[in-house]
């Protein structure tokens, strides 16, 4: 159910947004009386979505059953019922059934957690790596992959007033990281300073960014459109001031925005970046 309000609130934001109303985001966002989580762009979300809908089940099972049995030591062995209560301490079956019920519960639950672990820890053959370096209090975008070239990501809106030009209070920087749709990226994070936290959970991704380490996760976006995150280590007084925002384009627009940052930062465009290399159709003989 709750997933079905997500994704209703999601399509009126992309209609609204492509209707030219500021302060929607594109893709997906935090909202008011959020119940669910976000609506999965990634496959390591989905993966995520449904381990979290297999636990709700357990959970709503587990607290139904507690309850039930509440319910019937309740009534059974109120005092009116049992003005003599059972001397018994001890019983076999149920002691052994109570042992038994949780070691099965929990390795239902660890088969898929492992390979949900596994699965998101680090990308198989990535077309684009990203380095995210976390700063007090903004995010640095650098692509080796791309020319090397290194974007600065801070806050755009603090204030409402700042809210301007479709940007979003919290949420908006004055550049996104922009990566291709349909392209598995490699995402090496670390840090200049103290620990911070890259995290966007449209992608299902949230790593720490500590200091002299380099640590790695990785994302394959499934459509276009920008999302929103935020830095989930408390890092200084500016924490709150620290959102991350990922534009996910066309792969042509891709090759057109590298283009363009390769010529302000003064790097030659002779040679072709790693993803147009992957992606160039093969030569046809004659």
């Amino acid at each position: 159910m709750g997933q079905t309000i997500n994704r209703a609130k999601t399509g009126l934001f992309t209609l609204m947004a492509g209707a030219g109303l500021p302060g929607l985001a594109l893709a997906d966002q935090p909202t008011p009386w959020e119940l669910n989580l976000q609506p999965a762009a990634t496959p390591v979300m989905e993966r995520i979505t449904s381990f979290h809908d297999l636990l709700l089940a357990i959970i709503f099972a587990i607290v139904v059953l507690v309850a039930a049995l509440l319910v019937y030591v309740m009534i059974r062995f109120r005092a009116s019922a049992n003005p003599n209560p059972s001397r018994t301490s001890h019983n076999t079956l149920i002691e052994v059934l109570w042992t038994v019920a949780p070691i099965m519960i929990l390795v239902v639950i660890a088969i898929p957690s492992f390979r949900l672990l596994y699965y998101s820890d680090k990308a198989a053959d990535a077309e684009l790596t990203v380095k995210v370096q976390g700063y007090q209090w903004y995010w640095a975008y650098s692509y080796p992959d791309a020319g090397d070239f290194t974007v600065e990501s801070r806050i755009a809106a603090r204030t409402e007033a700042e809210a301007t030009d479709g940007k979003i209070r919290l949420l908006s920087t004055d550049n996104p990281m922009v990566v291709p749709v349909d392209t598995t990226v490699r995402v090496l994070v670390t840090s200049d300073n103290v620990i911070h936290s890259w995290a966007v959970p449209s992608f299902g991704v949230q790593k720490y960014a500590n200091p002299g380490h380099i640590n790695e996760t990785w994302f394959r976006a499934e459509k276009t459109g920008t999302y929103f995150g935020q830095c989930q280590q408390i890092c200084g007084s500016d924490h709150g001031f620290m959102p991350v925002e990922v534009k996910v384009v066309s792969k042509e627009d891709y090759a057109a925005w590298v283009a363009k940052m390769k010529a302000q930062a003064g790097i030659p465009d002779a040679a072709p970046t790693k993803l147009a290399a992957a992606t160039a159709a093969p030569a046809t003989a004659n």
